[in-house]
């Protein structure tokens, strides 16, 4: 009998944790500010960081949609790697930078009152420079500069510290695996 009751409890306690969890509303606007871990982009050998990826982001809650919510806002990144090689004793290489612009939207679902969970994608601009280096072996070296469509997919979440602090961790394919930092609720 004991054990009926306190499952009773359990599940009652669960809804209404349940009915509490909101971090994200729609009306919410959240800053993230991230460093970026594992480059999906510059990564082999001979490439190194140099400036390692760090982004930005802006979402607006925007309205509920089924059992979560809906947010959209927009994105910027920027990192820079380098490449580098040897041939005949001359060391020669290339080193790249990426600004990324894009917009995102993502779905949010919440399952406590201090975690804000989501899935979202994002599509932009990747605005890339590149510059040769070092002494080429058939004196070939070139600069070059240009932009191409940029998309990342990603899950992620958010800890609420506070009502308006929380830090921030989303796992996916874009500027970096792994983007880690705070976020900012106004």
């Amino acid at each position: 009998m004991k054990t009926k009751h306190l499952l009773l409890l359990l599940v009652i306690s669960s809804i209404h944790l349940a009915g509490k969890a909101q971090p994200f509303l729609p009306g919410d606007k959240v800053v993230n500010v991230g460093l970026g871990i594992g480059s999906t982009w510059y990564s082999g050998t001979g490439y190194k960081t140099t400036f390692p990826p760090l982004s930005g982001t802006f979402e607006y809650g925007v309205t509920e949609l089924g059992p979560g919510i809906l947010g959209i806002g927009g994105y910027l990144g920027f990192s820079s790697y380098k490449w580098e090689d040897s041939f005949s004793g001359s060391s020669y290489g290339w080193k790249y930078s990426s600004t990324i612009i894009g917009a995102r939207g993502n779905y949010h679902y919440n399952f406590h009152e201090k975690l804000d969970t989501y899935a979202g994608l994002m599509l932009g601009f990747n605005i890339i420079s590149s510059k040769a280096t070092g002494d080429w072996p058939f004196g070939s070296s070139v600069s070059a500069s240009g932009s191409s469509f940029a998309w990342s997919i990603y899950v992620g979440g958010r800890w609420y510290f506070t009502d308006s602090f929380a830090a921030f961790l989303e796992l996916g394919y874009g500027i970096a695996w792994l983007n880690i930092g705070v976020a900012f609720k106004f």
